[in-house]
């Protein structure tokens, strides 16, 4: 499916919400906010996904993927939570991914 939370894959999400750069990333990279088994496949079955760049995916010091800063992917959770309750307002959040993040 895909994301509820983005139309153009070739904008970096943090980058746009966060420092307001809009520019054209050829190098994005597909995020399932809530990773693992099966949070992953939920995921993708509720779009709960984002383009990220590299930087804000994997390499920067505030990448989501940075352990010893979660501030952007508990902020990524956030959104999403809100996200889904918004578009599936008939079904209970916590009850899918087991945790409340509001």
């Amino acid at each position: 499916m895909r994301s509820i939370l983005q139309k153009n894959k070739d904008i970096c999400y943090l980058c746009s919400v966060i420092d307001g750069d809009n520019s054209y990333k050829p190098d994005t990279e597909e995020h399932h906010i809530f990773p693992g088994n099966p949070n992953r496949k939920l995921s993708e079955r509720y779009g709960l996904k984002v383009y990220l760049c590299i930087r804000c995916h994997r390499t920067g010091e505030e990448a989501v993927h940075n352990q010893p800063n979660r501030g952007r992917d508990l902020y990524l959770k956030m959104i999403a939570q809100k996200a889904f309750e918004k578009q599936y307002p008939l079904k209970d959040f916590k009850a899918i991914f087991g945790k409340n993040y509001l």
